[in-house]
């Protein structure tokens, strides 16, 4: 996983509450098991039209807002189905942080699990960063996670929350599996105590 340490980039407004995980990321789009390859159909059902053509009034296809790493949303972002696919889409689209003033549960930890960043915010702070991300190619905001802060296109600083321990992670890019491989050496060595007291456990 990416280590996630300071983050600068155009920050795309969300504004619509209770956006959940189908919309992020539909059902037809659940078959693959890769985490690549989704980022394309990321919210498909409000990007495209039937026909597949881009929706030109929807955030993500105005020229302003291709590449942004930021996402700023309503709230309860990410409920309904606890579908990993939805952060996974998320982020091979580009964003690694979403602000918003809730998250649903599921979401909000595999969002964590993931190497994105999603940060809780008082509403009148999200209303502040939704109105600088209106700013379209100037919305140009700056998420430092080792200082917990969000800073705006015009110098202003916000500081988040975040737990300890999910910071840790993201700050060294340890998913499950790289927590689990920071305790190699202590694996391997009980595994060779192990067989030598109890051989049989292994078949010999």
């Amino acid at each position: 996983m990416d280590k996630f340490t300071k983050l600068t980039g155009v920050a795309a407004p969300l504004p619509q509450i209770n956006v959940d995980t189908d919309m992020i990321i539909p059902k037809q789009f659940l078959k693959t098991i890769k985490r690549t390859g989704l980022g394309v159909s990321l919210f498909s059902e409000m990007r495209y039209d039937s026909d597949g053509r881009e929706n030109p009034d929807f955030v993500l296809n105005k020229p302003a807002y291709r590449d942004a790493k930021i996402l700023v949303a309503g709230e309860n972002f990410g409920c309904g189905s606890s579908r990993e696919h939805a952060p996974w889409a998320i982020l091979d689209f580009g964003i690694r942080c979403v602000i918003a003033p809730s998250f649903a549960d599921i979401f909000y930890n595999n969002c964590f699990k993931n190497g994105i960043l999603p940060i809780v915010l008082p509403q009148e702070e999200v209303d502040k960063l939704m109105d600088d991300a209106e700013r379209g190619a100037n919305a140009i905001v700056t998420v430092d996670l080792e200082s917990q802060t969000i800073t705006g296109p015009d110098g202003g600083s916000i500081g988040f929350e975040v737990d300890p321990f999910r910071k840790h992670c993201l700050l060294n890019g340890l998913d499950d599996i790289g927590l689990t491989m920071e305790k190699a050496d202590a694996i391997a060595d009980f595994e060779a105590k192990r067989a030598t007291r109890t051989p049989w456990l292994a078949g010999a």
